[in-house]
């Protein structure tokens, strides 16, 4: 069970999801990280029962591969989930980094590889190529990371990546590869992922449409020869009663505004079929909290309370 990080920037006030990554940093404008943060920082995680935890990032959040070196040295065995997009990094480079990085820490990082969805978003990291486009990006750079880690040497003539006679040296080359998380819900990505992924990461969903999706994917990832676990990405309010998880939500719907309330009707400016798919479970008007519940303990109002998936659950502690 790995544990999403919250950054602060993506919480609204009223949010009932109150531990931000940038709270456990203790990061304020102008100064470093300080020793109390690392302190706050250990008390939790490997206490907690989670193997891990998926860094942010975001426009507004740190950067994942800085603070996933920094906070290693805080914990013996919470596993760092580094988000990145392939676009923005050469294979050899990343290959590289990520060996290196394996190296420094135990062998605890994780890859979550995000191929972006498209619009005003993707623009601001710089990246104009399309949807398709996108996910053979992604496919050509594991392929390259995956070949480059084995020593080499290894050549590669693709779309986007071209590389000649590369390879990582020893020790490099004889690290604990990155287990990949791999989002996407469109027939672009199910082929990438198929093909690379360990686990197939997805948002929350109605359960019936979750069942027929990881379905989908283990049957192309049987075809090649492979075998994929699938998880789920959820946010959760618990309480020690579900009445008291349904209250919380209930205050952080109440703090909402209405200029955050009517953009969630907004039909999105990407491309991304995942985010088309949580858009789907919505309804056409919204009058309390109670309209967002699409099925039982699943509220579909996540995203009006901070950044990023819409679906997710509440309820109590069993």
């Amino acid at each position: 069970m790995q544990w999403r990080c919250f950054g602060q920037a993506e919480q609204r006030p009223g949010s009932p999801l109150r531990i931000s990554f940038r709270e456990l940093l203790a990061h304020h404008r102008g100064r470093p990280l300080s020793t109390w943060s690392t302190d706050r920082f250990r008390s939790k995680p490997d206490l907690s029962g989670f193997q891990g935890g998926l860094i942010p990032s975001f426009p507004m959040t740190d950067e994942p591969w800085v603070i996933s070196s920094f906070l290693a040295r805080e914990t013996k065995t919470f596993r760092f989930m580094i988000p990145f997009q392939p676009g923005f990094l050469n294979p050899v480079v990343a290959a590289r980094m990520t060996a290196t990085l394996q190296r420094a820490i135990g062998g605890r990082a994780l890859y979550n590889v995000i191929t972006g969805g498209g619009g005003p978003a993707q623009l601001w990291w710089g990246d104009s190529a399309g949807h398709d486009d996108r996910y053979t990006r992604t496919t050509e750079f594991l392929d390259v990371v995956r070949d480059v880690w084995n020593g080499g040497p290894f050549s590669y003539q693709g779309k986007f990546y071209q590389v000649e006679n590369a390879g990582l040296p020893d020790p490099l080359s004889l690290e604990e590869f990155p287990e990949i998380y791999f989002s996407g819900s469109s027939d672009a990505a199910l082929a990438s992922a198929s093909k690379h992924a360990d686990h197939y990461l997805t948002w929350l969903e109605p359960f019936d449409a979750l069942r027929k999706k990881f379905r989908r994917v283990k049957e192309r990832t049987e075809v090649l020869g492979r075998k994929i676990k699938c998880a789920v990405r959820v946010d959760i309010v618990a309480r020690p009663t579900e009445e008291e998880a349904w209250t919380e939500v209930r205050r952080g719907f109440e703090q909402i505004d209405k200029a955050t309330l009517e953009n969630f009707f907004g039909n999105g400016a990407g491309d991304s079929v995942g985010a088309s798919r949580q858009r789907a479970n919505r309804p056409t008007t919204i009058n309390s909290y109670r309209d967002l519940i699409i099925e039982p303990n699943v509220w579909s109002g996540f995203s009006l309370l901070h950044g990023g998936q819409t679906q997710g659950i509440v309820g109590s502690y069993q």
